[in-house]
């Protein structure tokens, strides 16, 4: 059987690292095409030597030659640089599937490319659906591409949602670990420090995406992602904070029935599950035990102290430019959070400031989401400075 052929941006990062271990565990099924990655050559690199690729992309064209040097004992293995390699690499023929596992914006632009190539895309990358949601939907029936979601919330939803047909769904149970910070009070959250922030209590991912978790925003992103992939109103998406991660998320039918999916905290499962979807793989690694588990906690999460999801919340309701305004100005106070130059509650507030000032667009194009996010984190970036 030809093995599936797939191409990993953001190889070097938290999800694209655990995605070859899966590749690795069931290399008669899987092959990597490509590997992606923004700065880290060494890693890439190492990556390369062990997976062997067709080729290798670096986004910072300033780290070409020496990507180019650590390379040049395998001279079969394609390096590129550059954001318009990430572009074309996607389109390759051979590929079958595209995990999107970039940070942030910069995963828009290939993820379109590789959806109008009609690459199945195993969508780690909820920056996409966020900003552009709308538009990669429109995009993914145009050309009869799959979107497979590898975010273990959304996992669980679309596993709960396997074999329900056409079923309406009541509401959706997005679940929440509440972050380092869940039990701090607004006295306490005013002196934080990123090494706190960087402190989660059940998950091991990117410093960006931990950021977003001790502020919830990425909760507040995740509610606009699976709006767009599971069809829901935002008011149809209820946050629980559920502090031992052990069921990721759930789903409501109308007749009251609920399906969730549980598990050991572990994004091999979801990864592992996009790529093999409909069939269920072997997964080495620990399994839940109910009887250790012995308490499973649920609880609302607070919008006063975590402002961020309650911000997510708005940009949804005024949708058009909105998520993608936020989801730039976000970017810009995470970065500036770990780089000390604004607290933890004031990235809620230039978040806030920028939504005010930045130019809403109801019906937006590409254009203007190139254009929104430009603007947005010129006005955060004003505003992190004064």
């Amino acid at each position: 059987m030809k093995k599936k052929q797939i191409a990993i941006l953001g190889s070097t990062g938290s999800i694209g690292t655990q995605a070859l271990e899966v590749i690795k565990e069931h290399s008669d099924l899987y092959e990597v095409y490509c590997l992606t990655a923004n700065n880290k050559v060494e890693l890439l690199a190492e990556q390369a030597h062990q997976f062997k690729p067709a080729a290798i992309v670096i986004a910072n064209e300033q780290r070409y030659d020496e990507l180019k040097e650590l390379m040049s004992d395998l001279p079969d293995v394609k390096v590129y640089a550059g954001k318009q390699a990430l572009d074309e690499i996607v389109e390759a023929a051979p590929i079958d599937m595209v995990l999107t596992a970039m940070v942030g914006f910069a995963g828009l632009s290939p993820t379109i490319h590789a959806i109008k190539a009609r690459k199945a895309i195993a969508l780690a990358n909820k920056e996409t659906l966020v900003v552009a949601g709308e538009l990669i939907l429109q995009l993914a029936q145009q050309y009869h591409t799959p979107i497979l979601p590898v975010d273990s919330e959304h996992s669980a939803i679309f596993q709960s949602l396997v074999g329900e047909d056409d079923n309406p769904i009541e509401k959706i149970l997005l679940t929440a670990s509440g972050g380092p910070f869940r039990n701090f009070t607004m006295e306490q959250l005013e002196t934080v420090t990123k090494a706190d922030a960087l402190r989660h209590p059940t998950w091991d991912m990117g410093a960006k995406i931990t950021i977003d978790s001790a502020t919830m925003m990425n909760k507040g992103f995740e509610v606009i992602e699976a709006k767009w992939l599971f069809g829901v109103d935002a008011r149809q998406i209820q946050v629980l904070v559920h502090p031992q991660s052990i069921v990721h998320s759930a789903v409501q039918f109308h007749d009251g029935a609920v399906k969730a999916q549980l598990g050991v905290p572990d994004m091999r499962l979801p990864i592992q599950y996009a790529f093999s979807f409909p069939q269920r793989l072997s997964l080495s690694g620990d399994r839940l035990d109910l009887f250790t588990s012995q308490k499973l906690e649920f609880f609302e999460p607070n919008l006063k102290k975590f402002r961020c999801l309650a911000l997510a919340f708005e940009a949804i309701d005024r949708g058009g430019n909105m998520p993608c305004i936020v989801n730039a100005a976000n970017e810009i106070v995470n970065r500036g959070f770990l780089d000390d130059k604004c607290g933890f509650l004031q990235m809620a507030d230039i978040i806030a400031e920028t939504m005010q000032r930045a130019t809403y667009d109801k019906n937006p194009s590409y254009d203007t989401y190139i254009a929104s996010d430009a603007e947005a984190r010129r006005i955060a970036t004003e505003l992190m400075n004064k």
